[in-house]
């Protein structure tokens, strides 16, 4: 059987073929799955995907007319995805529940390195032989406080090195982590967290309860020199109103992986043509603002443990296996 896997990267691509080799063979596209590709999938039963890709209603109806049966999604997160259609259409839909925590962990911290001693500022200047230290100044994070907003295995992860750090830990969830509470973290109400954290970081899925966590109404309860970082949603940060703010002259420095539009944006390259998109052009213009491309989980580790749960998902489906990985079940053929 050959697989189609839509928005693979050139990095991606080798381990992806070696990963299926001796299984089945795998065919990467480095389009994103959307109503104009869908039709190339035509006569693939199984089909991978990653988070860019569109999977509503319209999507997934052409999918499902052209003979796919099964649905293999590369990601964690999987608000890209109509579950209900997908059901209602008899698709199998799975994910990756989980993989290297340290990859999303350790670049929210080099996010929040950067924007908090101005590394791209000085790496820009030193390029041109700008040897100033105006407008570099930075902060001790040893003594402040690190507000964790989801506290599940990446927020932990974050939650050690800032503890590593020697910084007071703030946590907020639905349930509490005994081994971020061993680090000596406080878990408190959100209004709390934002109003006493000096670095901010969001470690929460996005889902309709937590669209847009960070409102006008919460960035408005930072303090205005915090460092705010979102390596986890775009859809969890109220973007224009994170402009509003940035125009006030508030925060010391956001670091943001992911763009709650970044569907059609991000994992390509745009640099030739006029981006259309006000919001985030307006965003990147902002000194103490880093925009990155969604890619604090692309390590060689993350990627590789990505690829090799994507398998064992596909050989689940063609054995008749059902794993936590489901989202929704393998229904019989008619």
């Amino acid at each position: 059987m050959e697989i189609l896997a839509f928005g693979v990267q050139s990095d991606e691509r080798p381990l992806i073929e070696r990963a299926f080799e001796g299984h089945h063979q795998v065919r990467g596209l480095d389009v994103f799955l959307n109503a104009d590709t869908a039709p190339i999938a035509a006569g693939h039963e199984v089909i991978s995907t990653s988070v860019n890709c569109d999977l509503g209603a319209e999507v997934l109806a052409g999918l499902a007319a052209g003979g796919t049966r099964m649905v293999a999604q590369r990601s964690t997160g999987f608000n890209n995805i109509d579950l209900e259609v997908a059901e209602r259409l008899g698709l199998t839909v799975a994910r990756v529940s989980s993989y290297s925590p340290y990859s999303v962990a350790e670049f929210a911290w080099t996010l929040a390195m950067a924007v908090n001693r101005r590394i791209v500022r000085a790496s820009t200047r030193t390029r041109d032989f700008d040897f100033r230290l105006d407008g570099l100044m930075g902060r001790d994070l040893h003594g402040r406080t690190a507000g964790i907003l989801g506290t599940g295995k990446i927020g932990e992860a974050f939650a050690r090195i800032a503890h590593g750090f020697g910084m007071r830990l703030l946590g907020w969830d639905v349930a509490e982590n005994p081994a971020c509470l061993e680090l000596g973290m406080t878990y408190v109400p959100k209004e709390r967290l934002l109003a006493e954290s000096d670095l901010v970081t969001l470690h929460v899925p996005l889902l309709p309860e937590t669209q847009h966590l960070i409102d006008a109404a919460a960035l408005k309860t930072m303090r205005d020199d915090a460092i705010l970082i979102n390596s986890s949603r775009g859809g969890l940060v109220d973007t224009a109103a994170l402009v509003d703010e940035l125009r006030e002259g508030r925060f010391t420095g956001v670091g943001l992986d992911v763009y709650e539009a970044e569907a059609g944006l991000f994992f390509l390259d745009k640099s030739l043509e006029a981006v259309d998109d006000d919001t985030l052009a307006r965003l990147v213009t902002f000194p103490n603002v880093l925009v990155t491309s969604h890619q604090a989980y692309y390590t060689v580790d993350a990627v590789g443990q990505i690829i090799g749960t994507t398998v064992d998902n596909v050989l689940d489906y063609t054995a008749g296996r059902r794993s936590e990985n489901v989202l929704v079940p393998r229904t019989p053929r008619s």
